[in-house]
């Protein structure tokens, strides 16, 4: 080092106050460089600001051109976007510990190294909190994704094909479950049956709701289903008074039974895709299945939904739970009774109950929530959810989803008195689901077709806030 400015440092160094190590330690923390340039490191410390801006620079190119599709984009990114959060919050706490060093504190009394040694690594320590965190959800979120959507790749288009994750079709149709299963039993009762049809171009979601008590179900031809059943889902009751042939039993009935598929295991689901969409006249593209039971922990993983009951809710078997008729915040367990309990009601009035609590998921469920709350949400997500959304998919899905939410959302409920679940007609369902799609917004005034435009939320008493 030239002698001159080693005189300099020494000079600057020696009337160096504790109070300026710990400013411009602190400056270097948002602004590096500082403290080497202050400290005459001058070749350093325009390098360090100079990569700083070029940093900003394109972080808010990303911000300016931020869409969705980015957003779908970054999931295929997240072991890199994690990698680059712990490297970045590593170099950003050994930047603050240089700066500090090359302001020569040790040219301070003992104490005063003491104290500003502190406040320098609490700085370090505050300034890589952020990108720690960053790389922890990276992490939980590529361990909840490779949970959840594990369903291998669709086949890919050739190179010359149009990248159309689409494929040419205007709507895309999710089927949308809610169930119950355990380890220990085989199959899945399916107690909530939607459908979400999506127009691919604007996000308009129509949501097709049938009854998990319908009858006499009809399977598509030539399956082994409607072999076994050409005249409709029939068999003896289980006991008196308890059918085990309504529809949410068709994916139980598929597990208990692969003989019916040449051996393989585990049809419930492709089976009750194929019926559902035999009924609806739709093509089910894929299913999201819901634990009910597991629903809970989500709910307890936000802190709860503040629910408008309008009148008590029993529950238990014998009849010992109660959810009080207002507005009140519900628990998991809670919530959850509120959307299941039968006693003294009908599947009808269950039915609504549920699309409140979705409503309420959906509408409570901020930011900020998810955030504060990130990895308990993602433990419980990934322990609850099965779908056969493969996951390359989600590029293409999370922007479609965005767009939705913006998007005119509606609904058809095929419940009584619109179809007689003993004897559904099945061409009016049918028919009702293609002029539903064809036009949900005419649709909606049509005498007949009870188009809601406020779906899931419709019939849930006023919109509540509690603290």
């Amino acid at each position: 080092m030239p002698a001159g400015r080693f005189n300099v440092l020494v000079v600057t160094s020696r009337n160096r106050s504790a109070t300026e190590i710990v400013a411009w330690t602190a400056l270097s923390a948002v602004a590096p460089g500082a403290a080497h340039l202050r400290a005459g490191w001058r070749r350093t410390g325009f390098a360090l600001l100079g990569c700083y801006c070029l940093i900003l620079a394109g972080a808010a190119g990303v911000v300016v051109q931020a869409d969705a599709e980015l957003a779908g984009e970054a999931l295929n990114w997240l072991n890199a976007i994690g990698n680059t959060a712990a490297a970045a919050g590593l170099g950003w706490f050994c930047l603050v510990v240089h700066s500090y060093v090359v302001l020569e504190p040790r040219r301070l009394s003992k104490a005063g190294q003491i104290v500003t040694g502190a406040v320098a690594a609490i700085l370090a320590v505050v300034v890589a909190t952020p990108f720690a965190l960053a790389a922890h959800y990276a992490r939980v979120s590529q361990e909840m994704l490779d949970s959840v959507f594990s369903a291998p790749a669709p086949p890919q288009p050739s190179v010359s094909a149009t990248p159309d994750p689409w494929g040419g079709r205007d709507r895309v149709n999710v089927l949308l479950l809610g169930g119950d299963w355990d380890d220990d039993r085989i199959g899945v009762r399916t107690d909530s049956i939607n459908v979400a049809s999506v127009d691919v171009a604007t996000g308009d979601t129509v949501l097709l709701g049938l009854p998990r008590n319908l009858e006499h179900v009809r399977f598509p031809p030539g399956t082994p289903m409607a072999q076994r059943f050409p005249y409709g889902f029939a068999l003896p009751e289980y006991r008196p008074g308890w059918r085990e042939d309504l529809l949410f039993s068709v994916w139980q009935y598929a597990d208990e039974h692969p003989e019916l598929f040449g051996g393989r295991r585990h049809m419930g689901a492709q089976v009750l895709k194929e019926t559902v969409g035999y009924i609806l006249g739709l093509k089910i593209d894929w299913y999201t299945l819901v634990n009910i039971w597991g629903f809970a922990k989500i709910i307890d993983a936000i802190g709860g939904l503040v629910l408008t009951v309008d009148q008590d809710v029993v529950f238990g078997k014998y009849n010992e739970g109660l959810v009080r008729a207002g507005t009140r915040r519900l628990d998991g367990d809670q919530a959850l009774w509120f959307a299941r309990s039968r006693t003294y009601s009908d599947d009808y009035t269950r039915m609504r109950r549920q699309r409140c609590v979705f409503s309420a998921l959906l509408s409570q469920t901020d930011p900020a929530t998810v955030l504060t709350r990130f990895t308990s949400i993602a433990q419980a997500t990934k322990n609850i959810i099965h779908t056969d959304i493969p996951r390359p998919m989600l590029a293409h899905l999370v922007p479609l989803a965005l767009k939705a939410k913006h998007a005119q959302v509606t609904s058809l409920q095929f419940t009584p008195p619109l179809i007689n679940t003993a004897a559904p007609d099945w061409a009016k369902i049918r028919q009702l689901t293609a002029k539903a799609l064809r036009a949900p917004a005419e649709s909606a005034v049509r005498p007949g077709i009870p188009l809601t435009s406020s779906p899931i939320a419709d019939g849930c008493g006023d919109a509540a806030v509690m603290p």
